[in-house]
């Protein structure tokens, strides 16, 4: 098959089997899996490409991945997140999660069934290009499951990969772009501050553990504000804070737990060691010391500007009014570690309905609009095409 005819096949194959894409889709909902525990949702779409007569190669646990195309030379990817989180489902579907405490609230369904059906899709063309379709594990926990795919060998003899993010905020048909950091840099900080203890009548013989903590809890993001550029989106917030179970008594110890997040690759490289400069400057003048567990996760993610221009190329064809400018998010998401290695894009998928209140990602009545499943494997597809024509 030419180069041209790629994605008039996706399209085709994709009219042909929508209610099979949504049956796909609503099986993955139904029976969610939490990180690393994928196990029946990796067993499910192994045997849908044996199907249709492809070849999965297994990770270890759990996660797959299966190549399209010919074997030799350099492929291009596409990933999905399989796992779900630990969020009780309140949308009332029919198809509402049969776990209960976890469910899709992430969208991870829609991704899912969008690179299945790509891979099912392709498996009807005879691709002048190899494909690598990855279904990548516990997207959802701390530095996430792409460092192991990784590991295991998934992004060998791969030139460029892809992938995309439901969006809530954004009207079914629309497809969100971004050049550069599209999401940002997430880390944990606990900063434990540990004094004597003694009465809060005589403060002048201990040292405040209370009083550290609220200075740390305003000076440090104030502080980190003065050092770090402000258009890096650097923000640190803290979620958290415990310490003494007296009025009258001034504790021995406390507890802050909070999120430290940055677009900025470069100033994501060096926070740590500002971090711990300033925590330095606000607890030393208490006499109380402290102990820091700074947690690193994901990179932001960094769109390849020619990677993002062959989507946005992909998505006009579908619909020209189709492809928007996204916001950059700061939120957190190891797709970031792929482009650590090879150069590529995400893209956010609109999924509001355009009727009702929007919904937000990670929330248990996020009910995604079904048609978003033809949007996104159509514009994969496209992108297919427009890789293969580079070749031609």
């Amino acid at each position: 098959m030419t180069a041209g005819g790629i994605a008039r096949a996706v399209d085709q194959w994709v009219k042909e089997h929508h209610l099979t894409m949504v049956e796909w889709r609503r099986h993955f909902h139904s029976y969610p899996e939490l990180s690393n525990q994928e196990f029946a949702t990796t067993e499910f779409i192994a045997k849908v490409l044996r199907e249709h007569g492809l070849e999965p190669v297994l990770f270890p646990g759990t996660g797959l991945y299966v190549d399209l195309g010919p074997k030799d030379g350099k492929r291009l990817a596409f990933r999905g997140d399989i796992d779900a989180l630990k969020v009780p489902e309140q949308t009332g579907l029919p198809f509402a999660s049969q776990h209960p405490g976890v469910s899709h609230s992430c969208g991870h369904d829609v991704h899912t069934t969008v690179v299945l059906a790509l891979a099912c899709a392709l498996s009807t063309v005879q691709l002048p290009l190899g494909v690598r379709i990855i279904f990548q594990p516990a997207e959802e926990v701390m530095n996430g499951g792409a460092l192991d795919v990784i590991e295991w060998g998934a992004l060998q003899d791969v030139a460029s990969i892809y992938a995309l993010h439901a969006e809530p905020k954004l009207r079914v048909g629309q497809i969100g772009v971004r050049t550069g950091a599209i999401t940002s840099a997430s880390d944990v900080l606990r900063i434990t501050v540990n004094g004597p203890g003694g009465h809060t009548s005589r403060p002048q013989l201990s040292a405040d553990v209370v009083y550290a903590l609220g200075a740390l809890i305003t000076q440090l993001p104030a502080l980190l504000s003065r050092r770090v550029d402000p258009r890096t989106g650097t923000v640190l917030v803290f979620g958290h804070v415990e310490s003494g179970d007296a009025a009258n008594a001034i504790p021995k110890t406390g507890e802050l737990l909070g999120t430290l997040r940055t677009a900025d690759i470069g100033t994501w490289r060096i926070l740590e060691d500002l971090v711990t400069d300033l925590i330095d400057l606000v607890v030393a003048p208490t006499g109380c010391t402290y102990h820091l567990d700074y947690m690193r996760g994901v990179p932001p993610v960094l769109n390849d500007d020619a990677a993002t221009a062959i989507g946005v190329q992909a998505g006009r064809r579908i619909d020209p009014h189709a492809v928007v400018t996204a916001p950059q998010s700061s939120g957190g998401e190891d797709f970031s570690w792929y482009l650590e290695h090879v150069p590529g894009s995400m893209f956010r998928l609109g999924a509001w309905s355009g009727e009702g209140e929007m919904q937000d990602l990670h929330q248990g009545n996020l009910d995604i609009d079904e048609r978003a499943l033809e949007v996104g494997v159509r514009l994969f597809g496209g992108v297919v095409e427009k890789y293969a024509e580079n070749l031609s």
